[in-house]
C-alpha cells in the first residue's frame, strides 16, 4: 500500500499520507514505511517513539531542535485533535533560511511530517487533549538541547490563535532565544536528495 510522499514549499520537509482502508468495521492502515521512504531518499535509522498529551487548546510546544552530534529528523503524526504543526529551516547558507512550512495535521486527515535535522519544530494544538506521536532518529540529549522562542518576528510564523489568545507554554519554551542569535554553521546546509 503505498504512502503518498511529496515535498513542502520547502523540498527537504516532507508531507506523507497514507492510503486508508475503511469498512463496517472501521479501518486499517500502514502509518509507516521505511522502503517508501528509503525510495525518496531518506534512510535514516527512527529509533525511538514519543508521545505528547496536550489537555488544552492553544498548547505550544516549540520551537525546538537538537544541534550534533545528536540533531534529530522527527517524522510527526496526530492520532486524536488537530495541530498546525511548523518547521522553520536554521541551515547556514540554505536558499530557504529562515523560511518555514505549517501544515494542518489531524487525527482525521492522516497526514504526517518529516521533519529534517537543521529545522526547529513547533505545534499549536488546535483542539483539546490532542495526542501527537512522533518518531526521531537520535535520543534526547539535554547538552544538545535548544530552541528558537515561537513569537520571534523575524520567522512571521502566522499562529492560529483565537483573538486576544495567548498559547499555553511550558516555563522552558516560554525562556527561548531569538533566530537572530542562533550561531553561524549551526547547522550547514545539506541539500538531501529527497
Amino acid at each position: 500500500m503505498p504512502l503518498s510522499i511529496h515535498s513542502t514549499k520547502i523540498k527537504n520537509v516532507l508531507e506523507i499520507t497514507p492510503q486508508i482502508f475503511g469498512d463496517s468495521r472501521g479501518y486499517f492502515s500502514e502509518t509507516f514505511r521505511s522502503d517508501q521512504l528509503a525510495e525518496k531518499g531518506f534512510t535514516k535509522e527512527f529509533i525511538q517513539d514519543n508521545q505528547s498529551l496536550s489537555s488544552d487548546p492553544y498548547t505550544l510546544r516549540g520551537l525546538h531542535f537538537q544541534t550534533g552530534p545528536h540533531a534529530q529528523d522527527k517524522l510527526v503524526r496526530v492520532l486524536q485533535g488537530s495541530i498546525l504543526d511548523v518547521a522553520v529551516d536554521i541551515r547556514s547558507g540554505s536558499p530557504t533560511y529562515g523560511q518555514h512550512v505549517a501544515v494542518t495535521l489531524t487525527a482525521e486527515n492522516f497526514k504526517q511530517l518529516l521533519v529534517p535535522a537543521g529545522f526547529a519544530h513547533a505545534f499549536l494544538t488546535l483542539e483539546p487533549d490532542t495526542l501527537v506521536a512522533y518518531k526521531v532518529t537520535d535520543y534526547y540529549s539535554p547538552e544538545c538541547d535548544s530552541g528558537i522562542i515561537w513569537n520571534d518576528p523575524d520567522l512571521a510564523i502566522n499562529w492560529p490563535l483565537a483573538e486576544g489568545c495567548q498559547p499555553q507554554l511550558s516555563e522552558k519554551d516560554a525562556q527561548l532565544g531569538s533566530f537572530k542569535d542562533l550561531p553561524d554553521n549551526l547547522f550547514p546546509f545539506q541539500d538531501y536528495t529527497f
